[in-house]
């Protein structure tokens, strides 16, 4: 003990800080990283008195470690992109490039968790935490979709920098959901607050009156293929309204007539608040071919790409029409925090729908797909929707979702509320020949709720597969409640440690709009109807 007090002394540490910094790393999964990158001496508190205060000091020093770490990781990928030779096989310089794009976009993310405007909202920085993990995430299955192992990441990018940054990125989860609770012993729960109107919060009246409107009595820009608006594409639009807007955050409306658009669309971070409408999910239709086996990572294989925060789309279809035998292919993949998909229709088969990472709103859309085809680190939730399950190839089972979170203190995952769940056209003659299931773990800590769906005949009674042995059944987290439908009865679902059927609505609770999403601050002004109760 006298030895301990002597080298905190040594560090010009004093007793209380010592004990204090003690108790934050210690409530860490990696404790010495955490004393290793965060100098106790000038961010641990020295009183109790402020608890809270000190709590976010502490927490914006575990962040800003994190941050730094990820500069690191990024400074390396330029190095290896400056290094490698991509002759021979052009598939590292795909992944790579998705690499860097990953880390630009965490070092963005962590920076805003650090700003001072993101005020007491602990649900914020754990939703910017989540999507660095992610990044993180999908950086290395990059490699993995092209059949590199981890130990080929490993020779062109040092192991320890990335090993590093992932347990860091677990570190400040950690740290900031004892914040999240520190902050939230004086205010009102979720379950007491009031909502205004029969929309969250978190959309403003302009919007409401967009999305409620029959027709499109305004936009900034209108995109036609017969030469009728003020451009042929949607890519020619989304380019001009990123010179357009600059530094403008107001809502930029782009119409795109009825028509079949055949090209890949980005809608990259720096164009926030743009909305897209279209003329129906069956008259406005963007598609393309983009796949795993030509080449592209599961990411680049988007169709249609959102990064840009806040974007809406409505009456519109989302298409990647590469088939079923070239694998991941995916028609849309959404990074944007707070975006809202209403009516629109998502089609493919192998990973359809990337709900990649940040909070997501789906509303009366159809999804359509065949294996892991709702997927990824998002906070999504999917209400008043009909997921449609394609005929997959011979031999292959359907998995309705693969969530992919892999720390028990993200704040993401999937919930199925108020849907449809049944066989699309070209299964429904042949449902008994292949098997269905809600779901799969497609990392550890895995989560996804399907409450008050109807779910057809042809969900296999365990309800839902295994990724591989064991993984991941003792530490996801899949629920179900008050589900109705032939496939809904939960007598012979798996045995899991993780498997949940719930029983009343408090446990349920949880997994409403405004509980999980926050969603009563950033969807009402929309004009998206919702509903907020279990």
């Amino acid at each position: 003990m006298l030895r301990c007090f002597l080298l905190f002394s040594f560090l010009g540490i004093t007793h209380a800080q010592s004990f204090h910094t003690f108790m934050s790393c210690s409530q860490t999964p990696y404790p010495d990283l955490c004393f290793h990158f965060i100098n106790p001496n000038h961010n641990i508190p020295t009183t109790d008195v402020h608890q809270s205060y000190h709590i976010t000091r502490f927490r914006n020093s575990a962040i800003r470690a994190t941050l730094n770490q990820a500069m690191v990781a990024h400074h390396h990928l330029l190095s290896a992109m400056d290094l490698a030779s991509f002759d021979d096989d052009y598939r590292v310089k795909s992944a790579l490039i998705d690499c860097l794009e990953l880390y630009e976009d965490s070092i963005t993310e962590l920076n805003r968790s650090m700003m001072n405007s993101m005020g007491a909202h602990s649900i914020d920085h754990l939703t910017l935490l989540s999507a660095s993990l992610a990044n993180h995430q999908t950086c290395r299955d990059g490699f993995r979709d092209f059949g590199f192992s981890s130990h080929y990441l490993n020779i062109i990018f040092p192991h320890q920098i990335l090993s590093n940054f992932s347990k860091l990125i677990s570190n400040s989860l950690a740290i900031t959901k004892i914040a999240a609770v520190t902050a939230t012993t004086s205010s009102t729960p979720y379950s007491q607050r009031i909502l205004a109107g029969s929309f969250p919060k978190w959309v403003s009246g302009d919007d409401r009156m967009l999305l409620r409107d029959t027709t499109v009595k305004r936009a900034d820009m209108v995109v036609a293929q017969d030469g009728s608006g003020n451009f042929r594409t949607i890519s020619e639009a989304v380019a001009a309204a990123a010179e357009v807007r600059k530094a403008s955050e107001r809502r930029f409306v782009i119409y795109v007539k009825g028509g079949i658009y055949r090209e890949n669309v980005v809608i990259k971070k720096t164009l926030k608040n743009v909305m897209m409408i279209g003329d129906g999910m069956g008259a406005t239709i963007v598609t393309a071919m983009k796949n795993v086996k030509d080449g592209s990572t599961t990411f680049r294989s988007a169709t249609f790409a959102v990064v840009g925060e806040g974007f809406i789309a409505k009456d519109m279809t989302f298409e990647n029409r590469a088939g079923p035998e070239k694998h991941q292919a995916v028609a849309l993949r959404t990074n944007a925090d707070r975006s809202i998909f209403y009516r629109c229709s998502f089609k493919g088969y192998q990973d359809t729908l990337y709900a990649h990472s940040n909070r997501h709103f789906f509303r009366e859309c159809h999804i359509y797909g065949t294996i892991d085809f709702i997927f990824g680190d998002g906070a999504s939730v999917f209400q008043n929707c009909n997921i449609f399950v394609r005929k997959p190839m011979e031999n292959q089972k359907n998995t309705v979702t693969a969530q992919a979170r892999s720390d028990p203190n993200e704040n993401t995952g999937f919930v199925i509320h108020n849907s449809v769940v049944r066989a699309a056209p070209d299964l429904k003659a042949v449902e008994g020949v292949y098997k269905t299931y809600l779901g799969r773990p497609w990392k550890a800590y895995s989560r996804t709720v399907v409450m008050r769906n109807v779910l057809d005949g042809l969900i296999e009674p365990a309800g839902w597969l295994p990724w591989g042995g064991d993984f991941g059944l003792k530490t996801v987290y899949y629920g179900e409640f008050k589900n109705s439908g032939g496939g809904a009865s939960t007598m012979r679902r798996v045995q899991w440690p993780g498997y949940h059927v719930m029983k009343t609505e408090a446990e349920a609770e949880r997994f409403t709009v405004e509980s999980f999403l926050e969603g009563g601050g950033w969807i009402p002004g929309t004009g998206v109807p919702f509903g907020n109760g279990v």
